[in-house]
């Protein structure tokens, strides 16, 4: 059964024409990139699929269930997580609070106010878990504010893991990073679990390449091929369009 499905879906703001027809899918566990040129259409896209913004024709299917005109919040409890380009972190609190919270959303006593969430075995389980599964215990009771502009991204994606999330969509996850943090971001991805599936917007062509089972390439809010990396690797009309010409992507 085919995880997402995104079906021949359009966005326009007033008389300008974000996208246009856009069809992609992505399958249980599979790693798909989308990649295009600034202005492409890509954010508006993510923000298509996760419900951010109304579609102005087609549809989404998560599992063969529509959810186009679901909220965000409604996504998350059907398996869909997210990032977004900017961090959505609460900086004043340490990274185990952050991963507390995150946690805390799918509980069915996540609106008790009385009860601090230290008190709740599951929740401090489940927060040790990811703690020890990536290795941050040295930083977990850092504050967000404190932690690089790269430790805050890596958190975020943990944070969207902590939902346990079917297909997970993450919105340039190496933008702003060091050579040396967008290497470690790199890394991280390959090593998530193939139990979730992930759904990338990524610019930089090394990190398309070492992750990407599948690449979707978008200009001007239109689907312009869909393959494997050595297909997109190797289209003329992608390297006219995305890479200028010439020279063949590298690897």
């Amino acid at each position: 059964m085919t995880l997402l499905k995104v079906d021949n879906i359009s966005k326009s703001f007033n008389t300008l024409q974000v996208l246009q027809n856009v069809t992609l899918d992505v399958q249980p566990g599979e790693r798909h990139v989308i990649i295009g040129p600034n202005g492409a259409g890509k954010t508006t896209l993510f923000n298509c699929i996760t419900g951010q913004l109304p579609l102005n024709s087609g549809a989404v299917f998560l599992e063969d269930v529509e959810i186009s005109k679901l909220p965000p919040n409604k996504l998350v409890h059907l398996g869909m997580a997210r990032t977004f380009q900017k961090n959505n972190l609460f900086g004043d609190l340490t990274v185990k609070e952050n991963l507390h919270l995150a946690l805390t959303a799918l509980k069915p006593y996540r609106y008790q106010l009385f009860k601090p969430l230290s008190n709740y075995s599951d929740l401090k389980k489940e927060t040790e878990e990811l703690i020890e599964q990536w290795q941050i215990s040295d930083r977990q009771n850092v504050k967000v504010d404190n932690l690089s502009y790269g430790e805050q991204r890596l958190l975020e994606v943990l944070l969207a893991l902590a939902s346990k999330p079917k297909i997970l969509l993450l919105d340039e996850p190496t933008s702003g990073m060091s050579p040396a943090e967008t290497a470690q971001t790199s890394e991280m991805i390959q090593k998530l679990p193939r139990s979730v599936a992930l759904l990338v917007i990524e610019h930089d062509m090394d990190v398309v390449f070492a992750i990407a089972d599948r690449i979707t390439v978008i200009h001007h809010g239109e689907v312009i091929l869909s393959g494997t990396p050595e297909e997109v690797r190797n289209d003329d009309t992608v390297r006219q369009i995305y890479f200028g010409g010439g020279a063949k992507a590298h690897a």
